[in-house]
Protein backbone atom coordinates (compact mmCIF):
# COMPACT_ATOMS: atom_id res chain seq x y z
CA UNK A 1 0.00 0.00 0.00
CA UNK A 2 2.16 2.80 -1.30
CA UNK A 3 0.18 5.86 -2.28
CA UNK A 4 1.34 9.37 -3.20
CA UNK A 5 3.57 11.43 -0.99
CA UNK A 6 6.34 8.86 -0.59
CA UNK A 7 8.51 9.70 -3.59
CA UNK A 8 12.29 10.11 -3.24
CA UNK A 9 13.54 13.22 -1.58
CA UNK A 10 16.12 15.53 -3.10
CA UNK A 11 19.52 14.07 -3.66
CA UNK A 12 18.36 10.44 -3.54
CA UNK A 13 20.84 7.95 -4.94
CA UNK A 14 20.27 4.36 -5.92
CA UNK A 15 22.73 1.79 -4.58
CA UNK A 16 23.15 -1.48 -6.38
CA UNK A 17 20.23 -3.85 -5.86
CA UNK A 18 22.17 -6.99 -6.84
CA UNK A 19 21.28 -9.83 -4.48
CA UNK A 20 24.33 -11.42 -2.86
CA UNK A 21 24.87 -15.05 -3.78
CA UNK A 22 24.94 -16.06 -0.15
CA UNK A 23 23.01 -13.14 1.22
CA UNK A 24 22.09 -12.23 4.79
CA UNK A 25 18.60 -13.64 4.46
CA UNK A 26 19.78 -17.25 4.18
CA UNK A 27 18.76 -19.49 7.09
CA UNK A 28 20.90 -22.24 8.58
CA UNK A 29 20.23 -25.96 8.27
CA UNK A 30 19.90 -26.20 12.05
CA UNK A 31 17.24 -23.49 12.11
CA UNK A 32 15.36 -25.34 9.40
CA UNK A 33 15.58 -28.59 11.38
CA UNK A 34 14.27 -26.91 14.51
CA UNK A 35 11.34 -25.46 12.57
CA UNK A 36 10.52 -28.84 11.00
CA UNK A 37 10.66 -30.64 14.34
CA UNK A 38 8.50 -28.19 16.28
CA UNK A 39 5.93 -27.47 13.58
CA UNK A 40 5.67 -30.92 12.00
CA UNK A 41 3.73 -34.09 12.92
CA UNK A 42 6.27 -35.12 15.54
CA UNK A 43 5.54 -31.96 17.51
CA UNK A 44 1.86 -32.90 17.80
CA UNK A 45 2.93 -36.18 19.40
CA UNK A 46 5.06 -34.21 21.84
CA UNK A 47 2.11 -31.97 22.70
CA UNK A 48 0.08 -35.12 23.45
CA UNK A 49 2.86 -36.35 25.75
CA UNK A 50 2.92 -33.01 27.62
CA UNK A 51 -0.84 -33.28 28.21
CA UNK A 52 -0.59 -36.95 29.18
CA UNK A 53 1.83 -36.12 32.00
CA UNK A 54 -0.93 -33.87 33.36
CA UNK A 55 -3.54 -36.59 33.06
CA UNK A 56 -5.18 -35.37 29.84
CA UNK A 57 -5.80 -37.26 26.61
CA UNK A 58 -5.44 -35.12 23.51
CA UNK A 59 -8.21 -35.13 20.91
CA UNK A 60 -6.45 -32.82 18.44
CA UNK A 61 -4.07 -29.88 18.18
CA UNK A 62 -3.25 -27.00 15.85
CA UNK A 63 -0.23 -24.72 15.65
CA UNK A 64 -1.00 -21.36 17.28
CA UNK A 65 2.20 -19.30 17.46
CA UNK A 66 5.77 -19.54 16.16
CA UNK A 67 8.56 -17.34 17.54
CA UNK A 68 11.94 -17.95 15.90
CA UNK A 69 15.24 -16.46 17.00
CA UNK A 70 17.65 -17.86 14.38
CA UNK A 71 20.66 -19.53 15.91
CA UNK A 72 19.25 -19.21 19.43
CA UNK A 73 15.79 -20.69 19.99
CA UNK A 74 12.45 -21.60 18.50
CA UNK A 75 9.32 -21.30 20.64
CA UNK A 76 5.91 -22.53 19.51
CA UNK A 77 2.50 -22.90 21.09
CA UNK A 78 -0.27 -25.32 20.17
CA UNK A 79 -3.96 -25.10 20.91
CA UNK A 80 -4.74 -28.62 22.04
CA UNK A 81 -8.21 -30.09 22.66
CA UNK A 82 -8.56 -32.62 25.44
CA UNK A 83 -10.98 -35.51 25.06
CA UNK A 84 -13.96 -36.52 27.18
CA UNK A 85 -17.09 -34.80 28.40
CA UNK A 86 -15.04 -32.23 30.28
CA UNK A 87 -12.78 -31.57 27.30
CA UNK A 88 -11.27 -28.13 26.98
CA UNK A 89 -8.65 -26.28 24.96
CA UNK A 90 -5.21 -25.99 26.50
CA UNK A 91 -2.30 -23.89 25.22
CA UNK A 92 0.88 -25.96 25.20
CA UNK A 93 4.26 -24.27 24.75
CA UNK A 94 7.49 -25.82 23.42
CA UNK A 95 10.99 -24.32 23.19
CA UNK A 96 13.93 -25.94 21.43
CA UNK A 97 17.49 -24.60 21.19
CA UNK A 98 20.34 -25.71 18.91
CA UNK A 99 22.47 -26.74 21.90
CA UNK A 100 19.63 -28.04 24.07
CA UNK A 101 17.91 -26.48 27.12
CA UNK A 102 19.67 -23.75 29.09
CA UNK A 103 19.20 -22.15 32.51
CA UNK A 104 16.43 -20.07 30.92
CA UNK A 105 14.37 -23.26 30.68
CA UNK A 106 14.64 -24.13 34.36
CA UNK A 107 10.94 -23.38 34.91
CA UNK A 108 9.81 -25.76 32.16
CA UNK A 109 9.57 -29.55 31.95
CA UNK A 110 12.10 -31.22 29.65
CA UNK A 111 10.96 -33.84 27.13
CA UNK A 112 13.12 -35.78 24.68
CA UNK A 113 11.96 -36.68 21.18
CA UNK A 114 14.18 -37.95 18.38
CA UNK A 115 17.36 -36.95 20.18
CA UNK A 116 16.12 -33.40 20.75
CA UNK A 117 15.52 -32.13 24.30
CA UNK A 118 12.60 -29.71 24.36
CA UNK A 119 11.35 -27.45 27.15
CA UNK A 120 7.56 -27.63 27.57
CA UNK A 121 4.92 -25.87 29.66
CA UNK A 122 1.18 -25.38 29.92
CA UNK A 123 -0.28 -21.86 29.76
CA UNK A 124 -0.48 -19.77 31.94
CA UNK A 125 2.51 -21.33 33.71
CA UNK A 126 4.97 -19.63 31.36
CA UNK A 127 8.54 -20.30 32.62
CA UNK A 128 9.62 -16.69 31.94
CA UNK A 129 6.47 -14.95 33.19
CA UNK A 130 5.97 -16.19 36.75
CA UNK A 131 3.19 -13.73 37.55
CA UNK A 132 1.02 -14.56 34.55
CA UNK A 133 -0.82 -17.44 36.22
CA UNK A 134 -1.71 -15.29 39.20
CA UNK A 135 -3.17 -12.38 37.25
CA UNK A 136 -5.17 -14.54 34.81
CA UNK A 137 -7.03 -16.46 37.55
CA UNK A 138 -9.77 -14.49 39.27
CA UNK A 139 -9.17 -15.83 42.78
CA UNK A 140 -5.48 -14.95 43.07
CA UNK A 141 -5.99 -11.78 40.98
CA UNK A 142 -8.65 -10.30 43.23
CA UNK A 143 -6.46 -10.92 46.29
CA UNK A 144 -3.49 -9.27 44.61
CA UNK A 145 -5.46 -6.18 43.59
CA UNK A 146 -7.41 -5.88 46.86
CA UNK A 147 -4.20 -5.78 48.89
CA UNK A 148 -3.24 -2.70 46.88
CA UNK A 149 -6.58 -1.00 47.43
CA UNK A 150 -7.63 -1.44 43.81
CA UNK A 151 -10.82 -3.40 44.54
CA UNK A 152 -13.19 -1.20 46.57
CA UNK A 153 -15.50 -3.07 48.89
CA UNK A 154 -15.72 -6.84 49.09
CA UNK A 155 -12.85 -8.64 47.25
CA UNK A 156 -15.16 -11.00 45.37
CA UNK A 157 -13.62 -12.75 42.32
CA UNK A 158 -16.99 -12.38 40.58
CA UNK A 159 -16.36 -8.63 40.42
CA UNK A 160 -13.39 -9.06 38.09
CA UNK A 161 -13.48 -9.36 34.33
CA UNK A 162 -10.09 -10.51 33.07
CA UNK A 163 -9.08 -10.36 29.41
CA UNK A 164 -5.68 -11.18 27.94
CA UNK A 165 -4.94 -8.34 25.53
CA UNK A 166 -1.74 -9.82 24.16
CA UNK A 167 0.56 -12.73 24.87
CA UNK A 168 4.00 -13.32 23.39
CA UNK A 169 5.12 -16.66 24.86
CA UNK A 170 8.16 -16.41 27.10
CA UNK A 171 8.42 -12.67 26.45
CA UNK A 172 5.48 -10.66 27.76
CA UNK A 173 1.75 -10.50 28.28
CA UNK A 174 -0.71 -7.68 28.82
CA UNK A 175 -3.90 -8.36 30.78
CA UNK A 176 -6.85 -6.01 31.20
CA UNK A 177 -8.78 -6.25 34.46
CA UNK A 178 -12.11 -4.47 34.86
CA UNK A 179 -13.30 -4.19 38.45
CA UNK A 180 -17.07 -3.93 38.97
CA UNK A 181 -17.63 -0.61 40.73
CA UNK A 182 -13.93 0.15 40.43
CA UNK A 183 -11.24 1.00 37.92
CA UNK A 184 -10.05 -0.55 34.68
CA UNK A 185 -6.47 -1.72 35.08
CA UNK A 186 -3.73 -3.08 32.87
CA UNK A 187 -1.25 -5.62 34.15
CA UNK A 188 1.92 -6.38 32.24
CA UNK A 189 3.79 -9.63 32.89
CA UNK A 190 7.47 -9.48 31.99
CA UNK A 191 10.84 -10.88 32.90
CA UNK A 192 12.62 -9.19 35.79
CA UNK A 193 15.12 -7.19 33.71
CA UNK A 194 12.50 -5.98 31.27
CA UNK A 195 10.18 -5.03 34.11
CA UNK A 196 12.92 -2.92 35.69
CA UNK A 197 13.47 -1.15 32.35
CA UNK A 198 9.77 -0.47 31.96
CA UNK A 199 9.34 0.92 35.46
CA UNK A 200 12.38 3.20 35.27
CA UNK A 201 11.30 4.64 31.93
CA UNK A 202 7.71 5.19 33.04
CA UNK A 203 9.02 7.09 36.06
CA UNK A 204 11.32 9.24 33.90
CA UNK A 205 8.54 10.10 31.46
CA UNK A 206 5.99 10.78 34.20
CA UNK A 207 8.37 13.25 35.87
CA UNK A 208 8.74 15.00 32.51
CA UNK A 209 4.97 15.35 32.16
CA UNK A 210 4.50 12.84 29.33
CA UNK A 211 1.03 11.19 29.21
CA UNK A 212 2.13 7.69 30.25
CA UNK A 213 0.16 5.17 32.34
CA UNK A 214 0.31 5.68 36.11
CA UNK A 215 2.11 2.95 38.05
CA UNK A 216 -0.22 1.41 40.64
CA UNK A 217 1.88 -1.51 41.78
CA UNK A 218 4.87 -3.74 41.09
CA UNK A 219 5.02 -7.32 42.38
CA UNK A 220 7.81 -9.72 43.27
CA UNK A 221 6.67 -12.08 40.50
CA UNK A 222 7.26 -9.38 37.87
CA UNK A 223 3.83 -7.87 37.35
CA UNK A 224 3.40 -4.18 36.60
CA UNK A 225 -0.04 -2.76 37.42
CA UNK A 226 -1.00 0.51 35.74
CA UNK A 227 -4.09 2.61 35.28
CA UNK A 228 -5.90 2.87 31.95
CA UNK A 229 -5.12 5.79 29.64
CA UNK A 230 -7.77 8.28 28.52
CA UNK A 231 -8.88 8.59 24.90
CA UNK A 232 -8.82 5.88 22.27
CA UNK A 233 -5.92 4.06 20.62
CA UNK A 234 -4.95 5.64 17.32
CA UNK A 235 -4.98 2.13 15.83
CA UNK A 236 -8.74 1.97 16.40
CA UNK A 237 -9.26 5.31 14.64
CA UNK A 238 -7.37 4.64 11.42
CA UNK A 239 -10.44 4.38 9.24
CA UNK A 240 -12.11 7.59 10.39
CA UNK A 241 -13.10 9.87 7.53
CA UNK A 242 -11.03 12.76 8.93
CA UNK A 243 -7.35 12.25 9.87
CA UNK A 244 -7.19 11.98 13.63
CA UNK A 245 -4.00 13.87 14.42
CA UNK A 246 -1.64 16.31 12.72
CA UNK A 247 1.94 15.32 12.03
CA UNK A 248 3.16 18.32 13.98
CA UNK A 249 1.61 16.86 17.14
CA UNK A 250 3.57 13.64 16.63
CA UNK A 251 6.83 15.51 16.27
CA UNK A 252 6.03 17.69 19.29
CA UNK A 253 5.38 14.60 21.41
CA UNK A 254 8.74 13.09 20.48
CA UNK A 255 10.49 16.42 21.01
CA UNK A 256 9.03 16.46 24.53
CA UNK A 257 10.84 13.23 25.46
CA UNK A 258 13.25 14.18 28.26
CA UNK A 259 16.98 14.33 27.66
CA UNK A 260 17.42 11.92 30.57
CA UNK A 261 16.48 9.10 28.17
CA UNK A 262 19.59 9.77 26.11
CA UNK A 263 21.77 8.60 29.01
CA UNK A 264 20.14 5.15 29.13
CA UNK A 265 21.60 2.03 27.50
CA UNK A 266 21.26 2.02 23.73
CA UNK A 267 19.08 -0.49 21.88
CA UNK A 268 19.31 -1.12 18.16
CA UNK A 269 16.59 0.49 16.06
CA UNK A 270 14.26 -1.85 14.17
CA UNK A 271 15.78 -0.83 10.84
CA UNK A 272 19.30 -1.59 12.07
CA UNK A 273 18.24 -5.20 12.53
CA UNK A 274 16.88 -5.62 8.99
CA UNK A 275 19.37 -8.41 8.23
CA UNK A 276 18.23 -10.36 11.29
CA UNK A 277 14.54 -10.07 10.46
CA UNK A 278 15.10 -10.79 6.79
CA UNK A 279 16.68 -14.07 7.88
CA UNK A 280 13.58 -14.98 9.88
CA UNK A 281 11.28 -14.17 6.93
CA UNK A 282 13.48 -16.13 4.52
CA UNK A 283 13.26 -19.10 6.85
CA UNK A 284 9.48 -18.83 6.69
CA UNK A 285 9.30 -18.18 2.92
CA UNK A 286 12.49 -19.43 1.22
CA UNK A 287 11.17 -18.32 -2.15
CA UNK A 288 11.48 -14.68 -1.03
CA UNK A 289 15.17 -15.01 -0.19
CA UNK A 290 16.47 -13.25 -3.31
CA UNK A 291 14.05 -10.35 -2.92
CA UNK A 292 14.93 -10.02 0.76
CA UNK A 293 18.64 -10.01 -0.01
CA UNK A 294 18.15 -7.22 -2.55
CA UNK A 295 16.07 -5.15 -0.15
CA UNK A 296 18.50 -5.60 2.73
CA UNK A 297 21.42 -4.67 0.51
CA UNK A 298 19.63 -1.50 -0.60
CA UNK A 299 18.74 -0.54 2.98
CA UNK A 300 22.22 -1.22 4.31
CA UNK A 301 23.91 0.64 1.44
CA UNK A 302 21.62 3.62 1.79
CA UNK A 303 21.92 3.93 5.57
CA UNK A 304 25.61 3.03 5.97
CA UNK A 305 27.69 5.45 7.96
CA UNK A 306 24.78 7.02 9.84
CA UNK A 307 25.68 8.07 13.35
CA UNK A 308 23.88 6.10 16.09
CA UNK A 309 22.20 9.28 17.30
CA UNK A 310 21.84 10.76 20.77
CA UNK A 311 18.28 12.09 20.71
CA UNK A 312 15.81 10.70 23.25
CA UNK A 313 13.60 8.24 21.38
CA UNK A 314 10.58 6.04 22.08
CA UNK A 315 12.02 3.06 20.23
CA UNK A 316 8.74 1.50 19.08
CA UNK A 317 6.60 4.44 18.00
CA UNK A 318 3.45 3.42 16.12
CA UNK A 319 -0.32 3.85 16.08
CA UNK A 320 -0.89 1.14 18.68
CA UNK A 321 1.15 3.07 21.26
CA UNK A 322 -0.68 6.41 20.95
CA UNK A 323 -4.00 7.40 22.54
CA UNK A 324 -5.96 10.29 21.03
CA UNK A 325 -8.88 12.49 22.05
CA UNK A 326 -10.23 15.29 19.85
CA UNK A 327 -7.06 15.38 17.76
CA UNK A 328 -4.82 15.60 20.85
CA UNK A 329 -2.31 13.00 22.00
CA UNK A 330 -3.42 12.00 25.50
CA UNK A 331 -1.51 8.77 26.05
CA UNK A 332 1.74 7.00 25.22
CA UNK A 333 2.26 3.27 25.77
CA UNK A 334 5.04 0.65 25.79
CA UNK A 335 8.01 2.76 26.76
CA UNK A 336 10.30 -0.22 27.37
CA UNK A 337 12.55 0.64 24.43
CA UNK A 338 12.99 4.35 25.24
CA UNK A 339 16.59 5.49 25.04
CA UNK A 340 19.13 7.28 22.86
CA UNK A 341 18.76 7.11 19.11
CA UNK A 342 17.69 8.93 15.96
CA UNK A 343 14.43 10.82 15.59
CA UNK A 344 14.15 9.44 12.06
CA UNK A 345 13.82 5.91 13.45
CA UNK A 346 10.79 6.79 15.59
CA UNK A 347 9.11 8.49 12.64
CA UNK A 348 10.07 5.65 10.28
CA UNK A 349 8.50 3.14 12.66
CA UNK A 350 5.14 4.91 12.42
CA UNK A 351 5.41 5.21 8.62
CA UNK A 352 6.17 1.49 8.33
CA UNK A 353 3.20 0.47 10.43
CA UNK A 354 0.83 2.70 8.47
CA UNK A 355 2.26 1.33 5.21
CA UNK A 356 1.55 -2.29 6.15
CA UNK A 357 -2.01 -2.22 7.49
CA UNK A 358 -3.67 -5.37 6.20
CA UNK A 359 -7.09 -6.58 5.10
CA UNK A 360 -8.49 -3.18 4.12
CA UNK A 361 -11.22 -2.40 1.61
CA UNK A 362 -10.65 0.40 -0.95
CA UNK A 363 -12.24 3.07 1.24
CA UNK A 364 -10.12 2.10 4.24
CA UNK A 365 -7.00 1.97 2.08
CA UNK A 366 -7.63 5.49 0.84
CA UNK A 367 -8.23 6.86 4.34
CA UNK A 368 -5.09 5.32 5.79
CA UNK A 369 -3.20 6.63 2.78
CA UNK A 370 -4.43 10.18 3.40
CA UNK A 371 -3.40 9.94 7.05
CA UNK A 372 0.01 8.47 6.31
CA UNK A 373 0.85 10.84 3.51
CA UNK A 374 -0.13 13.84 5.61
CA UNK A 375 2.20 12.66 8.37
CA UNK A 376 5.02 11.95 5.91
CA UNK A 377 4.76 15.47 4.50
CA UNK A 378 5.46 16.82 7.99
CA UNK A 379 8.15 14.25 8.80
CA UNK A 380 10.02 15.07 5.57
CA UNK A 381 10.55 18.59 6.86
CA UNK A 382 12.06 17.28 10.09
CA UNK A 383 14.30 14.41 8.92
CA UNK A 384 16.04 13.29 5.74
CA UNK A 385 13.30 11.97 3.39
CA UNK A 386 15.46 9.21 1.93
CA UNK A 387 16.51 7.94 5.35
CA UNK A 388 12.90 8.07 6.49
CA UNK A 389 11.80 5.75 3.67
CA UNK A 390 14.75 3.37 3.85
CA UNK A 391 14.46 2.99 7.60
CA UNK A 392 10.70 2.55 7.31
CA UNK A 393 11.40 -0.28 4.86
CA UNK A 394 13.68 -1.89 7.43
CA UNK A 395 10.92 -1.69 10.03
CA UNK A 396 8.47 -3.17 7.54
CA UNK A 397 10.74 -6.20 7.06
CA UNK A 398 10.65 -6.74 10.83
CA UNK A 399 6.84 -6.58 10.67
CA UNK A 400 6.85 -9.24 7.95
CA UNK A 401 7.73 -11.82 10.62
CA UNK A 402 4.32 -11.29 12.25
CA UNK A 403 1.82 -13.21 10.07
CA UNK A 404 3.70 -16.50 10.38
CA UNK A 405 4.49 -15.96 14.05
CA UNK A 406 0.77 -15.48 14.77
CA UNK A 407 -0.23 -18.27 12.34
CA UNK A 408 -2.65 -15.94 10.58
CA UNK A 409 -4.94 -17.16 7.83
CA UNK A 410 -3.03 -16.94 4.53
CA UNK A 411 0.12 -15.94 6.37
CA UNK A 412 2.12 -16.42 3.18
CA UNK A 413 0.03 -13.86 1.29
CA UNK A 414 0.04 -11.45 4.23
CA UNK A 415 3.82 -11.72 4.51
CA UNK A 416 4.27 -10.96 0.81
CA UNK A 417 1.90 -8.00 1.15
CA UNK A 418 4.17 -6.52 3.83
CA UNK A 419 7.27 -7.23 1.75
CA UNK A 420 5.60 -5.44 -1.17
CA UNK A 421 5.13 -2.41 1.09
CA UNK A 422 8.79 -2.56 2.17
CA UNK A 423 9.87 -2.78 -1.45
CA UNK A 424 7.63 0.18 -2.34
CA UNK A 425 9.27 2.27 0.38
CA UNK A 426 12.72 1.43 -0.97
CA UNK A 427 11.59 2.37 -4.48
CA UNK A 428 10.18 5.61 -3.08
CA UNK A 429 13.63 6.36 -1.67
CA UNK A 430 15.14 5.85 -5.13
CA UNK A 431 17.17 2.90 -3.87
CA UNK A 432 15.92 -0.06 -5.97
Amino acid sequence: MILGGLGPGPGASAPSARAPRDGPARSSREDARLAAELTGPGAVELVAAVLAVRGHEMAGARLDHVDHEPGRALTVTYQARTSGAAGRTELVGLTARPGGPTEEDAGAQIFERGGRRVAAWLYPDDPDLPGLARITRTGPAVGLLARRGLVPGEPDPARLTIRVVSYRPRRRAVVRVDVLGGPSLYVKAQGSEQLARTVSRLEILARAGLPVPRILGVTADHLLITGALPGRPMAGLLFESVPQVAGERMVELLDALPGELAALPRRAAWADAAIHYAGIVANQLPGEGNRLDAMVEAICAGTAGAAPGSEPTHGDFHEGQIHLADGRIVGLLDVDACGPGRRVDDLACLVAHLSTVQRMDPVQTARVGVLRNGLVEVFDRRVDPVQLRLRAAGVAISLATGPYRGQEVDWQGQTRYILDAAQGLIHAAGAL
